[in-house]
């Protein structure tokens, strides 16, 4: 089974998504952390995130694997272990460039539909049940408030110890959403058999259980 959550940045997906992976004991992927990692590597190499050949001539000498540790997925790039290196604003920002770019998401393709090719899995990310599983048992589209998105993605920030002002989180997101919807590969658009949940009031633990629900029903 592939079940699906996609929606925006700070809307909860990627808290919501290992939750129900793990009450289910599936597979955790977070595609939005694929394209993180090449942002990350066009970063170290000093390209900028618009120069589309540069970074196709430098996905050809990229390497790019996903590890599974008691559920926890890791992201490798060339062999070093850049998980805990993708959360950052600058990553983020490189990230949004990155992911509309047609030979990137043409490499990460076959490397994301791999992992369903492994066992159930819960994946995660903005065109997840529009592309990457269109066939997908079953599909989510979170959503919320722009500003409620703002608070939780700055609450992120400041525990990983980036800290900054509420107002720069919250137009770095509405940039990120504007860049997500407007894209025209693969656009931020919920997929027309989408389950759509608002979480703006609600908490993870209440989104996740009517996720069960669903998946209960379908089981």
């Amino acid at each position: 089974m592939i079940i699906t959550i996609d929606g925006p940045a700070g809307v909860g997906k990627s808290t919501v998504a290992k939750l129900l992976a793990a009450r289910l004991g599936f597979l955790y992927l977070d595609t939005g952390a694929l394209y993180r990692a090449v942002a990350w590597k066009v970063l170290k190499a000093g390209i900028s995130p618009t120069d589309q050949e540069r970074i196709k001539t430098l996905l050809g000498t990229t390497s790019l694997e996903i590890q599974f540790h008691n559920s926890a997925m890791r992201v490798l790039i060339d062999g070093r272990d850049v998980t805990s290196e993708l959360r950052t604003p600058e990553v983020s920002a490189t990230a949004s460039h990155v992911s509309a770019i047609p030979a990137v998401r043409e490499w990460l393709l076959p490397i994301q539909r791999q992992v369903g090719e492994r066992g159930s899995v819960v994946a995660e990310g903005r065109d997840i049940g529009t592309t990457i599983f269109p066939t997908a048992t079953l599909k989510f589209f979170l959503d919320a408030d722009a500003r409620v998105r703002a608070e939780r993605r700055h609450r992120e920030l400041v525990a990983a110890g980036h800290v900054g002002a509420i107002e720069t989180t919250y137009r770095d997101l509405s940039r990120r959403d504007t860049q997500d919807r407007t894209r025209s590969i693969a656009p931020l658009v919920p997929a027309a058999d989408a389950r759509s949940i608002d979480t703006s009031n609600l908490d993870v633990e209440q989104v996740v259980e009517q996720m069960l629900a669903v998946v209960s029903a379908v089981l």
